[in-house]
């Protein structure tokens, strides 16, 4: 592929991750694309904490992708909503563990619950022969491909971090 090329897929790259970004209202810093006025982090956090139960702050920061002192305000922000509390690790007494309160499971089912009143809503506009794509093996980008691209200081005169 010639540099042309590679400089032309890009912007067509570029262009379709954020057509799909705006069209799932995931520029929207409050609210879930499902609608939940809830921002996506949290969002993501109840889900995993759901799912998986206690867990670790590293091992949830390991399962959403994010630093130790992002995970930490996060959680400090799930406890301030009553979603989250950080207790003892049974095994380890210096092993903190973040679990769902009674209030988080419900605002985890509820914010589930959205999550598929919306896909349903988006498959229901599919036309019934284009729904194979979304069985189809088809190769996505996900984090083993998209993190290492990502690792670079994206705005250096933004963020103030070095290239």
């Amino acid at each position: 592929m010639g540099a042309q090329d590679g400089e032309q897929l890009s912007r067509e790259l570029q262009a379709q991750v954020v057509a799909f970004v705006r069209a799932f209202g995931l520029h929207r810093p409050d609210e879930t694309p499902c609608g939940a006025p809830v921002p996506v982090s949290e969002a993501h956090a109840v889900a995993v904490l759901a799912e998986q139960g206690p867990l670790s702050q590293l091992e949830l920061g390991r399962h959403l992708g994010l630093t130790k002192s992002t995970v930490s305000r996060l959680v400090d922000q799930l406890e301030n909503r009553g979603w989250a509390s950080r207790q003892v690790g049974a095994d380890d007494g210096r092993r903190r563990l973040v679990d769902l309160t009674t209030e988080g499971r419900k605002a985890a089912g509820e914010i589930a619950g959205l999550r598929a009143e919306r896909m349903a809503r988006v498959l229901d506009r599919i036309p019934e022969k284009d729904l194979w794509i979304f069985q189809a093996p088809v190769p996505v980008p996900s984090r083993r491909i998209v993190s290492p691209a990502l690792d670079r200081c994206p705005i250096p005169s933004v963020t103030g971090c070095s290239a």
